[in-house]
C-alpha cells in the first residue's frame, strides 16, 4: 500500500511540474505578445483605443495562451502518455489469455517500475497456467494409465471372495490359498494406490519440503542395513564403498529415503542372482554423490534412458507386483525438489543409479 501511495505521489508532482512548466512557457508568450502587439497599439492610441480592434488583439492573444499552455504540456507528457497507452494495451491482452506477454522496458521512472512490475505478474500468470494445465493432464494421465493396474487386483479379489461366497473350493488347503491371493491383491492394490497418491501429491507445485540437518553418511548405513537381510534371501550381496567421514547435509530425511529405498528395491529387482550390488558415496566441496550398481539381464541403453518416465516398466509382467511402475518417476521428483540430479549410466551389464545432492 505504502509503495502504491508512493508511485501516486512521484506521478502527481511529475503532473505538476509539467503543468507549471507550461503555465510558466504560457506566461513568456503572454509578455511577448504584450510587448509586440498590445503595448505599442495602446501607446499608439492613448486617448482613443478602439474597442472593436482591441477586441480583435485580445481574443486570438488569449487563444495562443490557452494553445501555448495545451501544446507544451502534450509535448511534455506525450511520451508518458504513449508509454502508458502500451502499458493499458498489454494489460488488456493479459486479461485476453496471452499470458507471459511483456512490456518493452522504456526509461527508468515509476511507469518503468509499473511494467516490470506487469511483466512480472504476467509471467507468473502464465506459470501459474502452465503449472495447473500440467496437473491437470498428469491427471489424465494418472486416470488413463492406471485403469488397468487398479482393475488387474481388483478383479482377482472380486473373483476370489465369488468362489469363497459360493463355496467353491475343495478343501482347506485351496480356502486357504484363496484367501492368500486376496489378502496379497489387497495389498497390491494398497501399494498402488499409495504410490499413485505420493506421486501426486509431489506434483503439486505448493510442495513443501521438511528439511532438516542429519549425516547422509549414516542414513544411507542405516538402510543398507535394513536392505541386507532382504537382498541376502534373494541371493545378493551388498559391497559398500562409503567414505568415512561424516557428511551433513541439509534434506527432508523421510523423501530422500523413498528415493533411496526405490533405488535399492530396483536394484534387487533387476539384478541377475546371485550376484554383487555396490554402493558407493563421495563427496566434493559443496556436493554429495551416492551411486548403486548392479549387474542386470537383457538391460538395454533405450530402457534406461526410459527409466524415469511414468508408468514405465522393463518388465511388463511386473505389472502385479504392485507397483504403477512410478518409482523412480517419483524419486526424481523428490532429488529435483532438493535442486539436485538423479540420473543413469549402463556399462557392460552393469547399470548404475546416481543421486547428486547439495551440501547446502
Amino acid at each position: 500500500m505504502n509503495k502504491l501511495n508512493h508511485f501516486w505521489q512521484r506521478i502527481s508532482i511529475k503532473l505538476l511540474v509539467a503543468i507549471a512548466i507550461s503555465f510558466g512557457v504560457s506566461l513568456i508568450i503572454t509578455l511577448l505578445i504584450s510587448q509586440i502587439f498590445i503595448r505599442p497599439y495602446i501607446i499608439s492610441h492613448p486617448n482613443n483605443v478602439n474597442s472593436f480592434l482591441y477586441n480583435l488583439i485580445i481574443i486570438p492573444t488569449f487563444l495562443m495562451i490557452i494553445s501555448s499552455f495545451i501544446i507544451s504540456f502534450l509535448l511534455l507528457v506525450r511520451k508518458k502518455i504513449q508509454y502508458l497507452k502500451q502499458i493499458s494495451n498489454t494489460v488488456q491482452l493479459i486479461s485476453e489469455g496471452k499470458l507471459g506477454i511483456a512490456i518493452d522496458l522504456e526509461g527508468n521512472d515509476e511507469l518503468t517500475q509499473l511494467s516490470k512490475n506487469i511483466n512480472t505478474m504476467s509471467k507468473e500468470l502464465e506459470i501459474k497456467f502452465n503449472n495447473e494445465r500440467q496437473m491437470e493432464n498428469v491427471k489424465n494421465e494418472l486416470i488413463t494409465s492406471v485403469s488397468h493396474d487398479l482393475r488387474t487386483p481388483l478383479t482377482s479379489i472380486l473373483g476370489y471372495t465369488n468362489l469363497l461366497r459360493n463355496r467353491e473350493y475343495k478343501n482347506e488347503n485351496e480356502l486357504n490359498e484363496y484367501l492368500n491371493t486376496i489378502y496379497t491383491k489387497s495389498n497390491d492394490l494398497k501399494n498402488l494406490i499409495n504410490e499413485l497418491f505420493e506421486y501426486t501429491k509431489l506434483s503439486s507445485p505448493d510442495i513443501i519440503l521438511s528439511k532438516q540437518i542429519v549425516d547422509y553418511s549414516q542414513l544411507i548405513e542405516q538402510v543398507i542395513g535394513e536392505n541386507i537381510p532382504i537382498f541376502h534371501k534373494e541371493g545378493l550381496n551388498l559391497k559398500k564403498e562409503l567414505i568415512a567421514e561424516d557428511i551433513h547435509i541439509n534434506i527432508d530425511v523421510e523423501k530422500i529415503v523413498r528415493v533411496l529405498d526405490n533405488l535399492f528395491s530396483n536394484a534387487m529387482k533387476y539384478s541377475v542372482k546371485p550376484s554383487t550390488i555396490i554402493v558407493n558415496l563421495t563427496q566434493s566441496t559443496n556436493e554429495v554423490l551416492f551411486s548403486i550398481s548392479n549387474k542386470g539381464n537383457n538391460l538395454k541403453v533405450e530402457h534406461l534412458d526410459r527409466f524415469f518416465e511414468r508408468f514405465y516398466r522393463v518388465d511388463q509382467s511386473r505389472k502385479s507386483e504392485g507397483s504403477a511402475g512410478l518409482g523412480l518417476a517419483i524419486s526424481k521428483r523428490i532429488v529435483e525438489l532438493h535442486s539436485g540430479g538423479i540420473w543413469g549410466e549402463f556399462n557392460n551389464d552393469w547399470i548404475t543409479f546416481f543421486v547428486k545432492l547439495n551440501k547446502d
